[in-house]
């Protein structure tokens, strides 16, 4: 009887330290890549005046956006974010690569940008601000009230 009452002990003791372990991996941090998947080997074959669209998408793939405006550029971004649970995501690596292209189609420049160039916004409260003045609640429930037909506001059957 007492070996039998060792082994439950045993495995009850082996079923709380799996269980305190299976918590624990929980907590852990979760680690996201978003966007291009950057190898640094791929991104540094990529040369001025020596490779061209053709080859830039061969080598790196399609790109995440392409420019609309000014000199053709391609842009790839890649993000890593970590996160706790139950916590928002936070970015912990951002690079973007510009590969610019001159009109026959050739690579002009390729330029590497980090954390250094991302700008963080914050919205001002809950609102968008403005101009003109502001009205209760009771004016935007009761404002049109003596409006609708009223001579000169030309939206009667009989107006302008």
């Amino acid at each position: 009887m007492a070996t039998g009452q060792t082994i439950w002990k045993n495995a009850t003791r082996i079923a709380v330290i799996a269980a305190c372990g299976a918590a624990l991996a929980g907590c852990s941090s979760i680690r996201e890549s978003r966007g291009y998947v950057v190898d640094n080997v791929l991104l540094s074959s990529v040369q001025p005046e020596i490779d061209n669209k053709r080859s830039v998408e061969g080598t790196l793939g399609r790109p995440t956006f392409e420019s609309q405006f000014g000199e053709p550029t391609w842009y790839y971004v890649s993000s890593v974010t970590g996160r706790k649970p139950f916590v928002r995501p936070r970015i912990s690596t951002h690079s973007v690569l510009a590969v610019q292209f001159d009109e026959a189609g050739n690579v002009k420049s390729v330029e590497r940008s980090g954390m250094d160039q991302v700008v963080y916004l914050t919205p001002d409260g809950d609102e968008t601000p403005t101009l003109g003045r502001e009205r209760g609640f009771l004016e935007d429930l009761f404002g049109n009230i003596g409006t609708v037909g009223a001579p000169g506001a030309g939206g009667g059957p009989g107006g302008p």
